[in-house]
């Protein structure tokens, strides 16, 4: 008896305290910034996985099966690195449907399955399930479902956090669209800042980067690409730089239609930028045996060659290699390079062939 009570007292303080925490992997990406916002609303501690390193992918892929995908085998990685810490309750959610008829990949829908399969240890998962193609199984009630385990009922309070989390997400989303790095952007909006930077400074070659957000702001995952990019002169962009409509116009350039969750950053921002003139070239990189993303880049790829737009796929498991990875990228923007100098080159002796002409044309009419 005695031994139940101090176990309940303990349960007791935790729920008190309010420590939440949170894998930095998959939908932390996407949605950090809006849980960020709720959960400081209602007074929570947040507790973050640290940043992925060898480590992590070393626990992570060691419990799951070779074939499951990078961004899983990281996920689990992060779910170790929290216990590690001491976090006692963690959040895993369930996100099945971000939109009616718009369904996430399985292993992200059965994320909590997964966990709680794989990793044996004492922890308390917060599996809230997210689900808009069915009622009642929205965000309100994803959320009330999360919060119930700290016995925060007061539904009021629930959307006022709601509101708060809304505030820092568009603030997020209104920087990345301007042009800030995931970094700056995501620490500016958790401060309650709004950094609009000054133009950009132009660049001899243009290139999107089009990828989940975790498999490109992860920058173990990513090996940094953006900093690659940028070392080699280049200006890259992605999908989070363009707005809802863009990214929906950017599917109608393509001739699809949004069926997985993340086909807007994926079909949507391929679409924009094979469309958008100022933009070189494009690079898509995708986790190993990942199936959607497999149909989405094939698209991607037949469209590449409508819209004349030179294109690199890279795909990426626990074991690839940074030297092969930067090489890869080297030549490609090396090519782009030879490619806008050929193209400029051509352009110009078009312009002094015309010039020419016409002036031929004004002698002989005198």
């Amino acid at each position: 008896m005695k031994k139940q009570n101090v176990v309940q007292n303990i349960i007791q303080s935790i729920i008190k305290e309010k420590v939440i925490g949170i894998p930095r992997a998959l939908t932390f990406y996407n949605y950090f910034p809006f849980l960020y916002g709720f959960f400081n609303y209602l007074g929570f501690k947040i507790v973050l996985s640290d940043h992925t390193s060898k480590k992590t992918l070393a626990e992570g892929s060691k419990l799951v099966v070779s074939e499951t995908c990078l961004p899983i085998k990281v996920y689990v990685g992060h779910v170790i690195n929290l216990i590690e810490k001491g976090v006692k309750y963690i959040l895993v959610p369930s996100v099945q449907s971000v939109a009616p008829k718009i369904y996430n990949c399985s292993k992200i829908r059965g994320l909590p399955d997964l966990i709680r399969n794989v990793v044996k240890h004492d922890f308390e998962m917060i599996e809230a399930t997210l689900d808009k193609s069915q009622k009642n199984a929205g965000l309100f009630e994803f959320l009330k479902e999360v919060v119930s385990k700290f016995r925060i009922r007061d539904e009021k309070k629930i959307r006022a956090a709601m509101k708060a989390g809304f505030v820092v997400y568009n603030n997020f989303n209104v920087m990345m669209q301007r042009g800030l790095s995931y970094d700056e952007a995501l620490t500016n909006a958790i401060n309650g800042k709004v950094v609009i930077p000054p133009e950009r400074v132009e660049k001899p070659i243009n290139v999107a980067v089009i990828a989940h957000g975790y498999n490109i702001f992860d920058k173990k995952v990513s090996m940094d690409v953006f900093k690659k990019l940028e070392d080699l002169n280049v200006r890259p962009y992605c999908a989070n730089n363009l707005t809802l409509e863009q990214m929906t116009d950017g599917v109608n350039n393509l001739d699809s239609e949004v069926y997985w969750a993340n086909e807007l950053e994926m079909t949507g921002g391929a679409g924009h930028y094979l469309n958008n003139d100022k933009i070189d070239g494009i690079i898509t990189i995708t986790a190993f045996g990942c199936g959607p993303d497999s149909l989405m880049i094939e698209r991607m790829t037949r469209k590449a060659k409508k819209f004349q737009k030179p294109m690199l796929n890279l795909t990426i498991d626990e074991h690839t290699g940074e030297a092969g990875f930067i090489t890869r990228i080297e030549a490609f923007c090396d090519m782009l390079y030879r490619r806008k100098r050929s193209t400029g080159a051509r352009g110009k002796q078009e312009v002094e062939l015309s010039s020419s002409n016409i002036s031929n044309l004004e002698v002989s009419s005198y």
